[in-house]
Order: C-alpha cells, then structure tokens, then sequence
C-alpha cells in the first residue's frame, strides 16, 4: 500500500493506493499516529484504495476517536466496493463520507 500525506495549515490528507489489510493497517496506524498531534483536521481520500479489511476498519475507527477529541475527519472518494463494507460494517453511520 502506499501511503501519502500533505499537510495544509492544521489539516492532514492522507491518500491512500492499494490494499489496506491485516498486513498494511499497522503501517496506516502507526502513520497516522505520528502525524496528527495538534492537527484539528484529517482528511483520508480512498480515490486509489481497492480494498479494506476490518483491520483498516479498525484503524479508521481508532483515528475518528482521536479527531472527535481534537478536531474532524472525513473521508473522501470512497469506490463503490469500499462504500459498500461501510454500509454492511454501520461504519457509514459513524464517519464522515464526502
């Protein structure tokens, strides 16, 4: 998976390209958690991710925890594949989706 971060002023985008699984989450995670002190913005942009595991689910949902504390995250271009494990998982419910 490959992994690609910019940040503007207070906000992160991570774009992300490829498989996020059992074996690229810890990666995502251990990314994200270095990046985000004193972010109030995270922005995950799906546009080139074919596929999530509920390991990547559980990582999504670990960041949305910190970012409610600290500011908000969305989650941009999911494909229709991606869209459709948040509609089964309720995490459609739970994130932000533009």
């Amino acid at each position: 998976m490959n992994i690609q971060k910019t940040v503007t002023g207070t906000t992160l985008t991570v774009n992300l390209e490829g498989r996020l699984d059992t074996t690229t989450a810890p990666q995502l995670e251990g990314e994200l958690r270095s990046s985000i002190d004193g972010l109030t913005g995270l922005v995950i942009d799906l546009e080139k991710l074919d596929y999530i595991s509920s390991a990547g689910l559980r990582v999504l949902l670990a960041m949305q925890k910190i970012m409610n504390r600290q500011g908000e995250m969305i989650i941009k271009n999911a494909n229709e594949t991606v869209m459709e494990v948040f509609e089964v998982t309720g995490f459609s419910d739970i994130l932000t989706i533009e």
